[in-house]
């Protein structure tokens, strides 16, 4: 669980909200885009806002898409969403060959020293006179990221190896949909810690995160974008469908226990994290949960924890049968379920925070066979 910790507070400490590294596709694209819109539903954000940042994280994607190499460190790709206290930044990461750094450098510093009129004239231009290679062209991926929001971009290249480097694009735009960024010229701007997060999932196995107050909307993007993403991976159907459905519990789990957004806020938000280590998933949920509540909930668990394949389908029909059919509550169904579907045992911990609050760690093992 100790992981789980380490993830929780790094994504609290640099207000993170979505982590994702692998491959980003044409089709998880749109899972990604929707995630970050269903998140700022509730937020300042007016429509203006809104579309400006959404078509410049659609052309950041694709440009990691268009972009990253293929070579043995593609699946080295990372989008991340983060907020500020007025707005969101979009940070994307991907590997390149050093060999190209110094143009790409050239034509990042360029764009940042244009204005807004400047840039699309510029845009205009490079539309009429540049020759389009497979790969979209000359910078214009980098012109159009630039004229979304009006304003420079971020960014910087870390050294892998003597052949590879690792670019990092960023961007924080405000609830105007305007670019904020305080330096002219070379940026100044340091991925140190955006590399890092993509060592910490690399080391273990780490494929996505989320960090933030699940409501039912942000639990069905999560949701969608693990679907879409099984389904791209060449693992077992049947495992992808144990996958989806065991991860569809956890969720449901953390929302239960949700004492809302701004206590979370206050004394740890919620995590989702899916690693896949040797075609086994391991899904992790942490989420506050009160103390008073938890001696209950240790007891529901060790219980299960208890029972093989039999004793679980027993335990089961007994929850079943004392369902209230007025009630929400599905009781510990869930966890039932949970554990009949992977075939483990639920691993868990409880970590106090305060006179108040526990956080709950719980993780589900899941492999392709099972008794």
């Amino acid at each position: 669980m100790e992981l789980t910790r380490r993830i929780r507070d790094k994504m609290m400490k640099e207000r993170l909200m979505f982590v994702y590294r692998g491959v980003v596709t044409n089709e998880n694209s749109a899972s990604l885009l929707m995630l970050l819109e269903k998140e700022m539903e509730d937020s300042e954000f007016g429509f203006v806002g809104r579309k400006r940042l959404f078509m410049f994280v659609l052309e950041s994607l694709q440009n990691v898409s268009r972009h990253s190499d293929r070579n043995k460190y593609s699946d080295m790709s990372l989008v991340v969403y983060s907020k500020t206290d007025t707005g969101y930044t979009v940070t994307t990461g991907n590997v390149i060959e050093s060999s190209k750094i110094e143009d790409l450098r050239g034509k990042l510093y360029e764009i940042n020293n244009l204005d807004s009129g400047e840039i699309r004239n510029v845009y205009r231009s490079m539309l009429s006179n540049a020759e389009f290679s497979s790969k979209g062209g000359a910078g214009l991926g980098l012109i159009e990221m630039a004229k979304k929001t009006g304003n420079k971009l971020d960014y910087d290249f870390i050294p892998l190896d003597d052949i590879f480097s690792y670019f990092i694009l960023s961007k924080t735009v405000d609830s105007g949909g305007v670019g904020m960024h305080n330096t002219t010229g070379e940026s100044t701007f340091r991925g140190k810690a955006v590399a890092q997060l993509e060592r910490l999932m690399a080391d273990n196995n780490v494929y996505l995160i989320w960090s933030g107050h699940f409501s039912s909307d942000v639990g069905k993007e999560v949701l969608s974008f693990t679907e879409t993403k099984l389904s791209e991976e060449d693992v077992d159907s049947m495992l992808r469908r144990r996958v989806f459905s065991i991860l569809v519990e956890a969720l449901e789990n953390v929302a239960k226990y949700s004492p809302g957004k701004e206590e979370e806020e206050k004394f740890g938000m919620p995590v989702a994290v899916i690693r896949l280590d040797a075609g086994v998933y391991l899904l992790t949920t942490g989420n506050l949960i009160l103390n008073n509540k938890v001696q209950a909930l240790k007891q529901k668990l060790d219980t299960i924890n208890a029972c093989d394949k039999a004793g679980l389908k027993e335990l089961f029909k007994q929850a079943l049968i004392v369902q209230d059919i007025e009630s929400d509550s599905t009781g510990n169904m869930g966890l039932i379920e949970m554990a009949r579907k992977s075939g483990n045992k639920l691993l868990y911990q409880f970590d106090k925070v305060n006179n108040q609050y526990s956080y709950y760690m719980l993780t589900i093992k899941v492999e392709e066979h099972f008794d």
